[in-house]
């Protein structure tokens, strides 16, 4: 039988819904989360607004309070980035992803020709070191510093980072987590061992669940995984197959729905660095091509953006002066009224939520 073919609008249905973008979810927060197979946490703010955007009536407590009881934790996981994942997920994401560590540990280590290195005794000794106290990548070079002088400490330490499972130290303020953090080992944090083994079948599973149907490239582009598509192969049996508009070949668990292409979608406003952008090789499904380069800037950054008719149509900030808290909003394109009404309201909300101490707020499009 041949495979359907689904439109781009029927991908880009089908990812915001699974997005939780389609309609506000009225789920828990840790049920969000793994939802979303983690969340993007570069900015500490990020993850907060993209629950904000995807959860109803969803307050700044709602996810402090679950950081502070070491039931989600911030950590290098999907391609060697940090990330939000809850208590539950973390200990088999971090092992399943090991080999993305050692991907970039290895370039690392390359590109500033560090030779050899006992990669082991490395990790034996900063977990002893962290396992005393908390310590900050500050006290971690100095201590790399004192015990191997001549060394290339930016080199170890990234070393240390992508081979020891760590949790950053949340604060009790703002957004949970301070520009410079201390880092704690992840199984003392969470009282629980890391997996002692990788579970792939059940990172596909949550990675079409959460951005399907997808390619294999796809899979590889998000979890930062490579040479997957034999292992996927053995997969497929389970899976259910579709092609896309240009004849490649689409994953999906069996059974999942799959949203009419005219189904209405809301205006949404997105994070810096929000997974939806970055979870896919071909990312037209979210973002035309024209504005590709409007959405990834120099620096590695990705700007904060908004949704009209489920795709990228612009950018946000937030400008503040003494008084007043503005969300600018920076469309790419002409707005038709209806549009701007419904995302200057949007707008009213979330410029009110991340500021919540300002005296006053506005909303402001620039033209």
């Amino acid at each position: 039988m041949t495979d359907r073919i689904l439109t781009l609008r029927e991908l880009n249905r089908a990812t915001l819904s699974r997005q939780l973008l389609l309609e506000r979810a009225a789920i828990p927060v840790p049920a969000a989360i793994e939802r979303l197979v983690g969340m993007q946490a570069q900015l500490a703010v990020a993850p907060y607004v993209g629950l904000w955007t995807r959860l109803p009536e969803f307050q700044r407590d709602d996810l402090a309070r679950l950081i502070e009881g070491h039931n989600v934790v911030k950590a290098t996981l999907m391609r060697a980035t940090l990330h939000l994942a809850t208590a539950a997920d973390y200990p088999w994401l971090r092992t399943t992803l090991q080999p993305v560590m050692t991907y970039a540990a290895e370039a690392i280590a390359k590109q500033r020709e560090t030779g050899d290195l006992d990669v082991p005794a490395l990790v034996a000794m900063a977990r002893e070191y962290i396992a005393e106290k908390p310590r900050t990548f500050e006290e971690i070079s100095a201590m790399l510093a004192e015990r191997m002088p001549g060394r290339d400490i930016g080199a170890l330490r990234y070393t240390v980072r992508t081979h020891l499972p760590l949790v950053q130290v949340p604060i009790s303020s703002g957004w949970s987590y301070p520009g410079k953090p201390a880092f704690a080992l992840a199984e003392s944090w969470l009282g629980r061992p890391i997996a002692a083994e990788a579970n792939l079948p059940e990172l596909v599973a949550r990675y079409l669940a959460a951005f399907g149907p997808a390619t294999v490239q796809d899979l590889q582009t998000w979890s930062g995984l490579q040479k997957l598509k034999d292992a996927i192969a053995e997969m497929k049996p389970n899976l259910r197959t579709y092609r896309d508009e240009r004849g490649r070949e689409l994953l999906d668990l069996p059974d999942m729905p799959l949203p009419a292409s005219d189904t209405p979608a809301p205006v949404r406003f997105l994070p810096e660095y929000d997974n939806l952008l970055l979870s896919h090789q071909n990312r037209t499904r979210v973002i035309p091509d024209k504005y590709h380069a409007h959405v990834f800037l120099t620096g590695l950054r990705v700007r904060a953006t908004i949704l009209v008719d489920g795709f990228v149509a612009g950018g946000w900030k937030i400008e503040k002066t003494k008084d007043t808290a503005t969300l600018v909003i920076e469309p790419f394109e002409p707005l038709a009224k209806q549009d701007r009404d419904a995302l200057a309201e949007e707008a009213e909300r979330l410029v009110r939520f991340v500021e919540g101490s300002a005296k006053a707020y506005d909303v402001r499009f620039a033209e």
